[in-house]
């Protein structure tokens, strides 16, 4: 199957896609500062720069698209192959997966803690949220 865009509107389309401050990113950030919680944003110093980082308890959350991110969770519709290049795409987005992977290693080895909040979650605020407070306990 063809794409049915031209390589401009292609190009113009995918620039538009951030990779910080997303929206799945921002409904996590107010949910858990409304919890009480402080945090420091995408710290660059640690393997796959979280997207949230609570330092004084040595945790770091990742807010992670479906589809960019391969979720493998079968429930979820959003994890979706596109219907066009998939020569291109599968390789991207396995490359994805195997570095989010490497990261998240990377950071239990210093001896951090890492929670992946995944899109599909955001659905379902009061199972999110007692995710995220069992996560954020001290010594837990």
């Amino acid at each position: 199957m063809n794409d049915t865009l031209t390589p401009a509107q292609r190009s113009e389309r995918m620039s538009r896609i951030r990779g910080v401050n997303t929206r799945p990113e921002m409904i996590v950030r107010r949910l858990i500062h409304k919890m009480g919680f402080r945090f420091r944003l995408h710290r660059k110093d640690l393997p796959g720069c979280p997207d949230l980082v609570f330092p004084r308890l040595h945790k770091v959350v990742f807010v992670h698209g479906c589809f960019w991110h391969r979720h493998s969770d079968p429930a979820c519709r959003l994890a979706r192959l596109p219907k066009s290049r998939l020569e291109f795409w599968l390789p991207k987005l396995e490359a994805n997966q195997a570095r989010d992977a490497r990261n998240q290693t990377a950071l239990t080895d210093a001896g951090w803690q890492v929670l992946v909040v995944w899109e599909c979650e955001l659905r379902d605020k009061e199972q999110l949220e007692n995710k995220i407070r069992e996560f954020l306990k001290e010594g837990a």
